[in-house]
C-alpha cells in the first residue's frame, strides 16, 4: 500500500516538473502568469489534445474570475495534473491518422499538396477560412527547412 502510495507521489512530481518547465517557456515575465492564448500551446506540449471547445472551457477553469488575459501557475497547475493522471485529451492514435491521411491521399502519392490541404481545410468538416488554412500549413524558412 505504501509502495502504491510512494509511486503515486513521484508521478505526481513528474508532472509538476513537467508541467513547471513547459509553463516558464511562455512566462516572460518570470512572475508565473502566462497569456491564456499561449495555454493551448502549453497543454498540448504536454501530450493532451483538447478540442477547441474543450480548450476553451480548461480556461475558463483556470481562468481568473475577472479576466486578466493572463492565467496564473498556481491555478493551472492543479487541474493539468489532474488532466495528466487521468490521460484525458490523448492524442489520436498514429494509425488512426494514417488511415485518415490514405483516405485523403487518393493518389497515394504519400503526401498532399498545398492546395488540396488548403482544398480539404476549406471545403470539408469544419470549414476554415483560406487565411486559417493557411495558417495551419508549416512555413519554410532560410535553406528550406520547416519553421
Amino acid at each position: 500500500m505504501a509502495d502504491e502510495k510512494d509511486r503515486q507521489e513521484i508521478i505526481v512530481a513528474e508532472f509538476h516538473k513537467k508541467i513547471k518547465e513547459a509553463f516558464e517557456v511562455f512566462d516572460h515575465e518570470s512572475n508565473n502568469t502566462v497569456d491564456v492564448r499561449e495555454i493551448g500551446t502549453i497543454i498540448r506540449s504536454l501530450g493532451c489534445c483538447p478540442t477547441e471547445g474543450e480548450l476553451h472551457d480548461l480556461i475558463a477553469e483556470v481562468e481568473e474570475e475577472e479576466p486578466t488575459g493572463y492565467i496564473r501557475f498556481e491555478k493551472f497547475l492543479p487541474v493539468m495534473t489532474e488532466m495528466l493522471l487521468e490521460r484525458r485529451y490523448r492524442p489520436i492514435p498514429e494509425d488512426v491518422l494514417l488511415r485518415a491521411f490514405e483516405v485523403l491521399d487518393s493518389a497515394k502519392r504519400g503526401f498532399l499538396t498545398k492546395d488540396e490541404l488548403i482544398k480539404y481545410m476549406t471545403e470539408e468538416g469544419a470549414p476554415h477560412s483560406e487565411m486559417a488554412a493557411l495558417e495551419n500549413l508549416p512555413r519554410k524558412g532560410p535553406l528550406g527547412k520547416t519553421m
